[in-house]
């Protein structure tokens, strides 16, 4: 629809739950002047903040933009309403799991949202946990076991600076600075971690995954949190930022949860093949087929994928295994009645 956004609602019998209400205009490629980019991005906002309005519980899975948005937006009518009046925040663990931009970013944004209060960051840090840091690819059993032929000793190099990349992380940053604790504001909203945690909202229960790569194994651009969100005669899987999903495990631990809706980002095919390889690609493809095969009813294909005009083309792998399976394959514009601004264009 012309704006980077990946916003879904929940509507439960205690109250509307919105899953990471953020949005970005597109990046510099994509086949519409500056102008018209900020314009629609503006319009995204205005539909977001009419559901954060009225939502008692606000989930965020990592701090890129596309995926929150900072109370001192200036597209923003009432930042208050938007993020405040006693809401249940659910936010990414911004100490652990995190690279060093979003640390900053969800620092930030924790601070604007302290500073409608007249309070300061700095008396909600603590020092750091004494905790056991897992790397979390040596449970990645899977990819780990695949030959990707001419392409493995690269990724073996990939693999190993990853690791020390992981380890300074651990080291230099989650070790070593203080940590932001869970906190209550005055106007009773709860800030919360959502790593890992079980949220029931009435009627509807929600599972927050622990940290999954934003993309292949150690991606710089740090981790998210999956969604899976259960009520009475359905299932819903949300990705967040998968970006495929590359990783063969997580393919098979959403198949596994048979979800009857998917949403699903889909691999960045506008970052091919400089910053998105055909390797990479091939796994996401691979992935979504394993995910089809669970006979889900309905999944919707978007975000990362809708910002070049070939993507169809790029994943028509998926779009044949849907069609075999009789399976609703969709983007979100296409759910309602329009078709992406990039087929249009």
């Amino acid at each position: 629809m012309g704006a980077k956004c990946f916003s879904i609602a929940v509507k439960s019998n205690k109250g509307i739950l919105l899953i990471d209400p953020g949005s970005a205009e597109m990046q510099p490629s994509y086949p519409l002047p500056d102008e018209e980019k900020f314009r629609l991005r503006r319009e995204c906002v205005r539909v977001l903040e009419s559901w954060a309005s009225k939502a008692c519980a606000i989930i965020v899975t990592h701090y890129h933009y596309d995926h929150h948005i900072l109370p001192s937006d200036r597209d923003i009518e009432n930042p208050r309403s938007y993020w405040l009046d006693s809401k249940l925040l659910i936010l990414k663990n911004p100490n652990t799991y995190i690279n060093e931009s979003q640390w900053d970013r969800a620092r930030l944004f924790i601070s604007e949202l302290l500073s409608f209060f007249n309070l300061k960051l700095d008396d909600y840090l603590c020092e750091p946990e004494s905790i056991e840091i897992e790397d979390p690819v040596e449970k990645l059993a899977i990819a780990l076991s695949k030959d990707y032929g001419d392409y493995s000793k690269r990724r073996s190099e990939i693999l190993a600076k990853g690791k020390q990349w992981l380890r300074k992380l651990v080291e230099d940053l989650w070790s070593k600075n203080p940590w932001v604790k869970e906190l209550t504001l005055p106007d009773n909203t709860r800030i919360i971690w959502g790593d890992g945690r079980k949220i029931e909202l009435g009627n509807v229960v929600v599972t927050i995954f622990e940290p999954w790569f934003h993309g292949m194994e150690y991606d710089r651009t740090g981790w998210i949190t999956p969604i899976f969100i259960e009520s009475t005669g359905y299932r819903i899987f949300y990705s967040s930022d998968l970006m495929g999903p590359i990783i063969e495990d997580y393919a098979e631990v959403i198949a596994k949860l048979k979800p009857d809706i998917v949403f699903l980002d889909g691999p960045p095919t506008y970052l091919f093949p400089y910053m998105f390889n055909r390797i990479n690609l091939q796994r996401a493809i691979n992935n979504v087929i394993t995910i089809l095969k669970s006979r889900p009813k309905l999944l919707i294909y978007d975000h990362h994928l809708l910002r070049e005009k070939r993507w169809r083309e790029r994943v028509s792998a998926v779009f044949e295994e849907a069609r075999k399976h009789d399976i609703q394959l969709l983007t979100g514009a296409e759910c309602l009645g329009s078709k992406p601004l990039i087929d249009l264009l």
